[in-house]
């Protein structure tokens, strides 16, 4: 199943997408893919809808705008160096274990909105990554168990305002917190979509140009390390996201660095996740 939301930003309709892969309304489902939704067995619900009233629901209309695949989570958790050609091209050490920080939810956009370089930003970077989204509540999760607690999987750009991150003092949050920081999406697939998550392909182009290719097989903690880890210090909600790092190919990495600007155009992409594409412009 893979659950989208359409629709102005802010006022999104909860719908999916069929198998053809046709998107449709899911409104009269009575409920938005949240907390209740994701807590309440809301996923077994909506795979019995669709089977039953998928095919009469409204189809969603060509072009019709995609916001964030979820509501407003409870929190975002970023995992960072999570791969090791990323951690030494940061001039990092490999960590033994998981790095942590957040990201604000008020960072979350639609997957093809635009993003706005800050007031006082300079060096904003990308960086393509898979997301988790949980399903039930997990607090002291053993890995063999992780899974369970998982909803899905979908596409995140974990963008960032380097000089606000790493010139400014303190940890890195001030930096990935940005409005339009975390498009998400287009859409959340659960794990039955995916075949072997563990070797999705992954990539990400600026104005054209290949910067990332890699692959999930390459994190150094995978999606049940982290998920049990991440328990064993913090109660995950259902419709909690963790973005589980990025691979090399940072603007930030580059000699020298190469950083966006407004007019450039990002397209990412994660093999059964779909893609998306922001461009950037100046903060309105």
């Amino acid at each position: 199943m893979k659950l989208i939301r359409a629709g102005e930003a802010g006022r999104e309709r909860p719908g999916v997408l069929l198998a053809d892969g046709i998107g449709v309304d899911a409104s009269e489902f009575g409920q938005d893919w949240d907390e209740a939704f994701f807590g309440g067995g809301g996923m077994d619900r909506l795979a019995e809808w669709t089977r039953r009233e998928g095919v009469r629901a409204p189809r969603l209309p060509a072009g019709a705008r995609l916001g964030p695949p979820i509501c407003r989570p409870s929190k975002i958790i970023c995992i960072g160096l999570n791969f090791v050609d990323h951690a030494r091209e940061t001039g990092a050490e490999i960590p033994k274990e998981p790095v942590i920080f957040f990201k604000s939810t008020t960072a979350l956009s639609g997957p093809d909105d635009d993003v706005w370089i800050p007031r006082g930003g300079a060096k904003v970077d990308w960086e393509v990554e898979l997301a988790i989204v949980i399903g039930r509540r997990a607090k002291y999760v053993a890995a063999e168990r992780a899974l369970e607690h998982v909803a899905g999987l979908c596409l995140h750009n974990d963008y960032s305002e380097r000089s606000f991150q790493l010139e400014r003092g303190g940890q890195w949050v001030k930096g990935k917190s940005c409005d339009t920081f975390a498009p998400l999406g287009p859409f959340v697939a659960t794990l039955d979509e995916l075949g072997d998550f563990r070797k999705l392909g992954m990539w990400l182009k600026v104005n054209g140009a290949v910067k990332q290719r890699s692959s999930t097989a390459n994190m150094i903690f995978d999606v049940p390390a982290l998920v049990s880890y991440l328990s064993q210090f913090m109660t995950l909600l259902p419709g909690d996201v963790i973005s589980t790092g990025t691979p090399a190919g940072v603007g930030l990495g580059f000699q020298p660095p190469q950083f966006l600007k407004a007019g450039d155009v990002v397209e990412l992409g994660i093999d059964g996740l779909g893609s998306s594409r922001q461009r950037i412009v100046a903060e309105p």
